[in-house]
């Protein structure tokens, strides 16, 4: 959702606060798509503090359905996430570049929230996801969830180049 900020710019000190529904239905990052299981409205406050610089404060929470990093089962995932964002109006598209500024999700007058959101959700995602800590994972050879029961394959891979190694323990086990 696009919301215009025309009027807060316009004036000095102006403040407004806006609920705003979440219109996505997943996030996507690199090529994954991670949907929507819940998503709340956003509460935002948006203030202009002069000169062209606009303060964007709010909540967002939602939940992701992302996979286990083992199991590859679905663990719906609470992202809640504070917003303090104060963006300068004045710089230039060639200035933000430089600085590294990631505002894509405001444009001169308006303020998409969806960007936003999505944004925040790239920079507060979690690095692992566990369906529980003790997950089993899957068989590397054929791809039975192992938290659901053994599948029987013989898992037992040694590497060959350890082999040397593996033969000298083999000698003392003999003494």
């Amino acid at each position: 959702m696009i919301i215009n900020i025309s009027e807060i710019l316009s004036t000095a000190k102006k403040s407004e606060t806006y609920s705003v529904p979440i219109q996505l239905d997943a996030f996507t990052m690199n090529g994954d798509r991670y949907p929507m299981v819940s998503r709340e409205s956003v509460t935002l406050t948006i203030t202009n503090i002069g000169n062209r610089e606009v303060s964007i404060q709010g909540h967002i929470d939602v939940v992701l359905n992302i996979p286990c990093d083992r199991c590859l089962e679905d663990v719906p995932t609470r992202l809640s996430m504070d917003v303090d964002k104060a963006i300068d109006l004045k710089k230039t598209d060639e200035e933000r570049i430089n600085d590294l500024d990631e505002t894509c999700y405001i444009d001169h007058s308006s303020l998409d929230v969806d960007r936003l959101v999505s944004n925040e959700i790239l920079i507060h995602f979690p690095m692992k996801t566990l369906c529980r800590e003790d997950c089993k994972g899957i068989c590397f050879k054929c791809g039975q969830n192992l938290n659901l029961g053994e599948c029987g394959c013989d898992r037992e891979s040694l590497d060959p180049r350890m082999s040397a190694i593996r033969d000298i323990f083999s000698n003392f086990k003999e003494v």
